[in-house]
């Protein structure tokens, strides 16, 4: 029996013995526990990749691996791409977002296995960036397919994508409730009730496959809770680090730019390759995600940032230690561009955290430094790591219940609170949208957190165009156009040149009193009684500029051009039913 014989079964079952909504939940627990099991994959992958070449570089006792590593996994990440992907990958989380938006939530079936072998390679080598957006991304592939395979409409096909979403971070971080944050404060931004529930499925399976295949928790905070005095100084480094996510997201952005012009593919992984190998040459704790040197700074052991580096003679001065920590905050984001850049593939999460966690320890040692104030450090710590992924992602519901998790401090909700509310404030200030949706805004493709966007960007031009409108030529003579208007149903005339370019439009009522003044319609022409069009549609153009031109200029018809060339009329009415089927069909609930 074949694969889609299989699935024709499962269909017609389904349909006969059990509801949508039951058996939404069905596939919720399958999409958990496949995305489940690819994150402890990559995981168990990536720590595989790393125990070797720590026993390589341990056994050759050269610390010039840290230069290389980071080079040879950018590289095999490229050959990947370009051999197997056709150079094709589709990094980052922004890529699902546009899927929900443009592709009816469909991502491609590749990305169930790319992301997962990509991220390997170059974060198992030392790229300086995170697991968490490839894990993303593969979930969410797989959700996608799953409703795709199980015939699934749009709405249901989206929650299964959320729910896929959801389970990686769930499994990753080992972290369920964050996981279903994240999909609703990120993924969906809206969602029913009802919707919830095949979230917290996958997520929950997720994180029971993780802890039963994967122990272990990610970080240990000891704490004895936090003082009230500290307040103003958690304030401070909600401030601080709402900053400092402006200056990651703008940096990111900038480098993503400045590579993205580059079209040689190997050059950009060579030089980019050999400018990152340099970097964590320079500064190990650079090296992978960077959770070893946050796991270090929460048990007190601050001279790990000076581990393996050239500053290792100066690590018994605190000011020393100060210095290289606002180094390690300001670079850190340029290693992680300049992985991604280059062609390795990996994620802002990992970066955000472990920047947070250096700016919370920097702030915390300063003070404790100058003696103004005894600040408890690793608390400081933990909350810099809330509140740099809540400035960058723009998600401080994720934020404050990950790290909770992932740290076990729960004792510090209200620090953790203060300083991802600050840090979200404050990087709204200055970028109204998040590390993930600020080019698709760019491009206007930022959908998901309007319904009324989603629901036209899935319109296309081409779909609603009427082209039953006769065209005229500008040297025909009334008594042809009159000719013309008894063969019609329509009441605008396009007027063309020998180009097919429009040129002007004839509207019946216009020239209604002279259409029975038979004198004139042999020297009356066509151009002396057209007027120019006031307003036109591209073709390429977005439904969403298209509505707001019919509301700006109060018309029903509008012509529609390619580079000048006519090709039909764009009616309002058509567009509003259209907009209302849609409409009717996304609203209505999971039967």
């Amino acid at each position: 029996m074949s694969f889609q014989s299989l699935l024709n079964r499962i269909y017609e079952w389904r349909t006969k013995h059990i509801s949508n909504r039951n058996f939404l939940i069905v596939a919720s627990l399958a999409v958990g526990m496949v995305a489940g099991i690819a994150a402890i994959a990559l995981k168990y992958t990536v720590h595989g990749i790393q125990l070797g070449l720590d026993y390589i570089k341990n056994f050759s006792g050269g610390t010039v691996f840290l230069f290389l590593f980071p080079i040879i996994g950018i590289l095999l990440t490229v050959y990947y791409v370009q051999r197997f992907r056709r150079g094709k990958l589709g990094r980052g989380v922004a890529n699902i977002l546009y899927a929900i938006a443009k592709k009816s939530s469909n991502v491609e079936r590749d990305k169930i296995y790319s992301h997962v072998i990509s991220s390997a390679l170059t974060v198992g080598f030392g790229g300086s960036a995170g697991l968490e957006a490839p894990i993303v991304v593969t979930g969410a592939a797989i959700g996608s397919n799953t409703g795709r395979d199980l015939r699934l409409n749009y709405k249901e096909r989206t929650v299964l994508l959320a729910a896929g979403a959801a389970a990686g971070i769930s499994a990753v971080f080992n972290s369920p409730i964050a996981g279903v944050i994240f999909a609703v404060e990120v993924i969906l931004m809206e969602i029913a009730i009802p919707s919830f529930i095949p979230l917290l499925i996958a997520a929950a399976t997720a994180a029971v496959l993780s802890n039963l295949l994967y122990k272990g928790q990610l970080f240990f905070l000891i704490t004895q809770g936090w003082q009230f005095k500290a307040i103003p100084f958690y304030i401070l480094l909600g401030i601080l680090m709402g900053l400092i996510s402006v200056y990651m997201s703008r940096t990111t952005l900038r480098l993503e730019t400045f590579f993205k012009a580059r079209k040689k593919v190997w050059q950009k992984a060579i030089w980019g390759g050999t400018a990152l190998g340099l970097m964590i040459f320079l500064l190990p704790p650079l090296y992978g995600e960077g959770y070893h040197t946050i796991e270090n700074l929460l048990q007190g052991q601050y001279q790990v940032i000076f581990q393996g580096s050239w500053f290792a003679g100066y690590m018994d001065s605190p000011w020393s230690i100060f210095g290289v920590a606002c180094v390690l905050v300001l670079v850190k984001v340029l290693a992680t561009a300049l992985t991604v850049g280059a062609g390795g593939n990996g994620g802002i999460f990992a970066p955000s955290l472990f920047t947070g966690a250096v700016t919370g320890f920097l702030f915390a040692y300063f003070f404790n430094l100058t003696g103004i104030i005894e600040l408890t450090i690793p608390n400081f710590i933990v909350a810099g790591m809330a509140g740099a992924l809540s400035g960058v992602v723009h998600a401080p519901m994720t934020s404050i219940f990950l790290i909770a998790e992932v740290t076990g401090g729960y004792a510090l909700f209200v620090p953790l609170m203060i300083v991802s509310a600050f840090s979200y404030f404050i990087s709204r200030y200055f970028e109204p949208y998040s590390i993930y949706t600020k080019r698709l805004a760019a491009r206007g493709l930022l959908l998901t957190q309007n319904k009324d966007k989603k629901i036209l960007s899935g319109m296309k031009i081409k779909n609603l165009l009427e082209t039953d409108f006769i065209p005229v030529m500008p040297g025909d003579t009334l008594g042809q156009l009159v000719e013309t208007f008894s063969h019609s149903k329509r009441n605008i005339f396009p007027v063309l040149d020998a180009e097919q370019k429009l040129i002007g439009l004839i509207q019946l009522e216009n020239i209604r009193e002279i259409m029975f003044q038979t004198e004139l319609y042999d020297t009356t022409l066509v151009r002396d009684l057209m007027s120019k069009p006031n307003i036109t549609i591209e073709a390429g153009e977005s439904m969403v500029e298209v509505m707001r031109k019919f509301e700006e200029y109060n018309t029903w018809n509008i012509p529609v051009i390619d580079q000048g060339k006519y090709l039909g009329f764009l009616s309002k009415s058509t567009l509003l039913t259209q907009y209302r089927s849609r409409m009717a069909k996304q609203d209505s609930t999971v039967a």
